[in-house]
């Protein structure tokens, strides 16, 4: 997905503070706040207007579009790369037990497990359900390993460092899922990767009211 943010120029910014601050106003009284002539002035109202910041009444004036500017900064937060965004993964042995996950699971207050492999590659997802529906299957869950109620590759959806929060996010409402293992790829092996990190709907929530809150800082 392309998505293409405008920058803009130090006067257009000025002519927004000025919009913002006095509601609607014409472009000659914009032109006399910053001492210009409205000839000088409307290329800059163009592109504003054209770009979705301003809205233009004829015999009205120019008033600021507060629905822009919060598209726009949700469009900065989709374009995030996961690897900058990531955190650190839960993991267990893909040998441990059952009760040993669900222990694992409630300490770290986290919705997932990934199971590893001795050389530390993804070897499986064990999530609530999983560890819920073994318990209640009345075993011995200190002797059932999580390999085998895990889901394994090739079913598991992953995503790469590289990819967006917007490309995190879809997977995870397409495929009803909460959260997803950040993984390379390992040599160029078939369903073989290295599990770096964990990206959550959480994740993403926390990333919008970041960076929102840095544009109104």
């Amino acid at each position: 997905m392309e998505v293409v943010i405008i920058k803009l120029t130090k006067r257009q910014d000025e002519i927004l503070q000025i919009v913002k601050q006095n509601g609607t106003i014409t472009g000659k009284d914009i032109a006399a706040k910053l001492s210009l002539t409205r000839a000088a002035l409307r290329p800059d109202l163009a592109i504003l207007t054209m770009s979705g910041n301003l809205d233009a009444r004829p015999r009205v004036g120019y008033f600021f579009n507060e629905g822009y500017e919060v598209k726009q900064q949700a469009k900065r937060v989709i374009q995030q790369k996961v690897t900058d965004y990531k955190a650190h993964p839960i993991v267990v042995e893909k040998s441990a037990s059952v009760y040993d996950a669900i222990v694992q699971l409630f300490l770290e207050d986290v919705g997932t497990l990934y199971a590893v492999d001795t050389f530390g590659h993804l070897a499986g997802v064990i999530s609530r359900k999983d560890l819920l529906r073994a318990a209640i299957g009345n075993r011995n869950l200190n002797e059932l390993p999580v390999s085998v109620i895990m889901t394994r590759m090739p079913n598991i959806v992953t995503i790469n460092p590289e990819e967006t929060l917007f490309d995190a996010a879809k997977k995870m409402i397409n495929n009803h899922i909460d959260s997803l293992p950040v993984v390379k790829e390992v040599n160029q092996q078939k369903n073989t990767y290295l599990l770096v990190g964990r990206i959550t709907k959480t994740t993403i929530t926390r990333a919008y009211l970041e960076i929102m809150e840095e544009k109104s800082n």
